[in-house]
């Protein structure tokens, strides 16, 4: 019998501006959740707890005691998908120690109910780009030739504060134009060309608004999209800025973070990752 496991979770950006709530790729930045049984149980911290009693209700298994430790890479609260790749990784662990109990699709589901949106957990359990529209996702892998750009600041934006600012209606010429850049951004992803992204980045869902709290992402955007980008948007909720590019991804980099140079930030030019969660360590 397993008793203890390592889950490997990548990071994802996600809308990519218009997809809002849909869109998302998974990126080469990755969390650890090492998940072991234990006797008797364990405090833990909510995240774990909830993530545990979702996966013992639907998978019908006696809950065990067990204990969590994660090697977090990835900043909290940036847009990079942080509480879905821990949620992933308990929810994973705790499946490769009931003898995989469930599905990968079933772990999906219990994430994205946790998240309460499934952009971020549809990337980060199945890699590549994903259209997530409630339970179902299609996922496209992504080549390697195309790199993001992630502006990474130090302040952190909390999901639930950039949702209250988000207006309940908006106007339907912007709705009709965040759709078209939406279903655009997706052809390009699954045709592999990759040009036709330039320009369809723009949003009036969420990006406009949230503006209030990241006052610097118009001009981020701008840079990189001087400096070569395809394209730039606001990661999830942000803080984090991912710009697109298959040329000249350093050049971009370096232009995104003069942008910035009187605020905290870190800078880093990634790939996607195909693969999605995967169990790094089984052991006895």
């Amino acid at each position: 019998m397993i008793k203890r496991v390592t889950v490997r979770v990548p990071a994802s950006v996600s809308n990519l501006g218009p997809g809002f709530d849909c869109l998302g790729v998974a990126v080469r930045l990755y969390n650890f959740v090492r998940v072991e049984r234990t006797v008797g149980t364990n405090r833990m911290a909510k995240v774990f707890d909830e993530a545990a009693r979702r996966f013992f209700k639907r998978s019908r298994i006696r809950p065990f005691g067990f204990a969590c430790a994660v090697r977090e890479n990835l900043p909290r609260s940036r847009g990079l998908g942080s509480s879905a790749t821990v949620r992933l990784g308990i929810l994973h662990g705790l499946n490769a120690l009931s003898n995989d109990r469930l599905d990968r699709d079933a772990l999906f589901q219990l994430c994205a109910e946790l998240e309460g949106h499934p952009d971020n957990a549809a990337p980060a359990s199945f890699g590549g780009f994903t259209v997530a529209r409630s339970e179902v996702v299609q996922r496209f892998d992504v080549s390697s030739r195309l790199k993001f750009v992630l502006l990474i600041p130090e302040h952190e934006v909390m999901t639930a504060e950039a949702r209250r600012i988000l207006p309940g209606n908006i106007k339907r010429v912007n709705a009709v134009k965040s759709c078209g850049d939406a279903c655009a951004i997706t052809a390009a992803f699954v045709s592999r060309n990759y040009r036709l992204l330039h320009g369809n980045f723009a949003d009036q869902l969420h990006q406009p608004f949230r503006a209030k709290l990241i006052p610097y992402l118009g001009r981020v955007i701008k840079a990189a999209e001087n400096a070569g980008a395809l394209g730039a948007f606001l990661s999830g909720s942000g803080s984090t800025i991912c710009a697109v590019a298959l040329d000249k991804p350093e050049a971009v980099r370096r232009a995104m973070t003069r942008a910035i140079s009187r605020m905290p930030a870190r800078s880093v030019v990634v790939s996607a990752d195909n693969h999605g969660v995967r169990l790094t360590q089984h052991k006895a």
